[in-house]
């Protein structure tokens, strides 16, 4: 487990999710002026998903999701990936951080080691739609500010992030830049044409090519940076696949009888391709 560093500040910008009022910290709880209260869970994060914003009972990534990539990511199979991202990340010397969609909080974790190691001073927020998410990663880290909230209502005041990542997560190109600071940066990492497809192959009786597109519209954000990164991971074991299928959509996207060829597997080589991209907005 990770303790508190001086390298790492706390978070001072959450904002209200009922009426967006600045909130503070006293007591292990959040506050706004209005009188909101938000206390902090004995792990260490807020839920600051207001039970009217919830599509469902309990959204986003559910414990078995999390688990399976909590356990997959620790095997160090995405670790280029992760070095690449901490890298584009901390080129901009960013001061506020938020991951909007952290999960179980892997990339931030490498990324805030990375920090470290080089003297990067940094004050870090993270939020997942996933109450089980938010929960493993506070578990993990407690240098970050863990939210359960929506990109849809970031409860994050105005112009306050100079690097905004969203890995492998569903943007809200409003949201986005609202929070980000004037010149700001937006890196997101997405699949490319060949990502995992050779999973695809045994859990799908058609793979359909995926067309490149960008992530956020061009009219709203401009690229500044773009990067494929392709690399080859050996899962060894049946046990390694079963997570990567099961922290995947592929997993309910298949047919019983492609997870049970899968199932059937004691190793697999798949590609790694991504796409890792810095944006602005316009």
């Amino acid at each position: 487990m990770t303790t508190s560093t001086s390298l790492i500040k706390p978070f001072a910008h959450l904002c209200c999710p009922l009426d967006g009022e600045p909130l503070t910290l006293a007591d292990k709880t959040w506050r706004c002026g209005n009188g909101h209260s938000f206390d902090v869970a004995k792990q260490g994060y807020v839920n600051l998903l207001p039970v009217q914003n919830k599509r469902s009972k309990d959204p986003g990534d559910s414990k078995t999701m999390v688990q399976a990539r909590a356990d997959f990511l620790a095997g160090g199979f995405y670790q280029p990936l992760a070095d690449a991202l901490a890298a584009t990340v901390l080129r901009g010397d960013p001061g506020a951080v938020l991951d909007a969609g952290c999960g179980e909080g892997y990339y931030l974790r490498q990324l805030l080691d990375a920090a470290e190691r080089s003297g990067y001073e940094l004050e870090v927020a993270a939020l997942d739609i996933s109450k089980s998410a938010t929960l493993a990663a506070a578990k993990q880290d407690k240098r970050v500010t863990w939210m359960v909230a929506s990109n849809s209502q970031i409860p994050v005041a105005a112009n306050s992030i100079d690097a905004l990542l969203c890995v492998f997560g569903f943007p809200v190109s409003g949201e986005f830049q609202r929070v980000l600071k004037p010149g700001g940066r937006l890196v997101m990492v997405d699949p490319a044409a060949d990502h995992l497809s050779e999973l695809k192959q045994v859990i799908y009786a058609e793979v359909k090519a995926k067309p490149y597109q960008l992530p956020v519209p061009s009219d709203a954000w401009e690229l500044v940076s773009e990067q494929r990164l392709t690399f080859a991971v050996h899962l060894p074991t049946n046990g390694a696949i079963r997570e990567l299928l099961t922290m995947t959509p592929h997993l309910y996207r298949a047919s019983n009888e492609g997870r049970a060829r899968a199932e059937a597997l004691s190793e697999l080589t798949v590609t790694v391709d991504v796409w890792l991209r810095e944006f602005t907005a316009r």
